[in-house]
């Protein structure tokens, strides 16, 4: 891990003081606002050029998993989100679609670095990741007019041009830029050379977006300053439960320790910059919204970070049996 990985949770803390204090004065939060999408545009560009789209068929070298996966992750995931948000937010619609946007979006790089922490199958984990934003970006819109539609009206032009602007575009720029590199210099190259000054930027520029919301919409916070607490209670579930379910389910496929990691880490992380991005232009008048997702993983990376070292608990109790080649019950 890099020091940037290392401390992003304290740097993204300091990014929201900083964001709050620059939100003092009036000129400062009057342009601020204009930086935040730039901003991420940049960052999401620096994530999709992470996607290697040409593995999106290894997942399935393990099937069992990478189904178990995809279901928990696009199917009850949402469901259960839904029915989070309507026990403890009902009365907060901002936060309820906040916290929705959040849980629908799988994370596509962070939870590589739990899933090596923890010594799962980081070749499973990574074949995972270009079906995993590839499956959100398409059902993203879905989920929006299904779950985040039943809490208040969406304007749906908003919506497009959103997908448009801050998906869009940046996807497919960065994939232009992977064939190109990957065409006259090599895969490897971009691997060495490339990606790790890009994952370093990625949170610099996360940072940035983050401090700019907070300097362009402090007074909604200050004037809500105990409201984001109702974020606690549906986040600490969803951790729970998630990592109970990848529990029983690698236990019922016989799975290996290091696929339990790979399932465990891919159906609990999430991806909040994509989602931060969409919410930001589908969602102008409702700040909130966008600072639900902020919030998100300052509680995420460090109950990240205790999981891993829950699992390797878990190893160490010999809970699972370690993959050897050519097993059958390595599913």
């Amino acid at each position: 891990m890099t020091f940037t990985e290392k401390a992003q949770s304290f740097i993204i803390l300091a990014a929201v003081f900083m964001g709050l204090a620059l939100g003092t004065e009036p000129a400062v939060a009057q342009k601020a606002g204009s930086f935040i999408v730039p901003l991420l545009m940049l960052m999401l560009a620096g994530v999709f050029l992470q996607v290697p789209l040409r593995d999106f068929g290894n997942a399935f070298l393990h099937r069992h998993v990478a189904m178990a996966s995809l279901i928990i992750n696009f199917i009850w995931t949402p469901a259960f989100v839904w029915l989070l948000g309507w026990l403890f937010l009902h009365d907060h619609p901002a936060l309820w679609v906040g916290f929705i946007m959040l849980m629908v979006t799988p994370c596509t790089d962070w939870y590589l670095v739990f899933t090596g922490i923890a010594r799962g199958n980081l070749a499973l984990s990574t074949a995972l990741l270009p079906v995993n934003m590839v499956l959100q970006l398409a059902l993203l819109p879905a989920y929006l007019f299904l779950l985040a539609g039943s809490v208040f009206p969406l304007d749906w032009s908003l919506i497009i041009q959103s997908a448009v602007l801050v998906l869009l575009l940046p996807f497919l720029a960065a994939s232009g830029l992977r064939h190109m590199i990957s065409r006259y210099k090599s895969r490897d190259w971009l691997n060495a050379r490339i990606l790790p000054p890009v994952q370093s930027a990625q949170t610099v520029l996360l940072a940035l977006a983050i401090a700019a919301i907070f300097a362009s919409e402090g007074k909604a916070i200050t004037e809500n300053p105990h409201t984001l607490l109702h974020l606690l209670p549906p986040l600490a579930l969803f951790f729970c439960c998630n990592l109970l379910l990848a529990l029983i389910v690698s236990k019922a496929l016989r799975s290996s320790y290091e696929n339990f990691v790979s399932l465990s880490c891919t159906t609990l992380a999430r991806n909040s910059p994509i989602a931060l991005a969409i919410a930001l232009v589908a969602f102008p008048h409702e700040p909130m919204v966008a600072i639900a997702l902020v919030v998100g993983p300052l509680m995420e990376l460090p109950v990240l970070a205790l999981i891993s070292q829950a699992l390797l608990w878990m190893k160490r109790k010999e809970w699972f049996e370690s993959c050897t080649q050519g097993r059958e019950t390595c599913r």
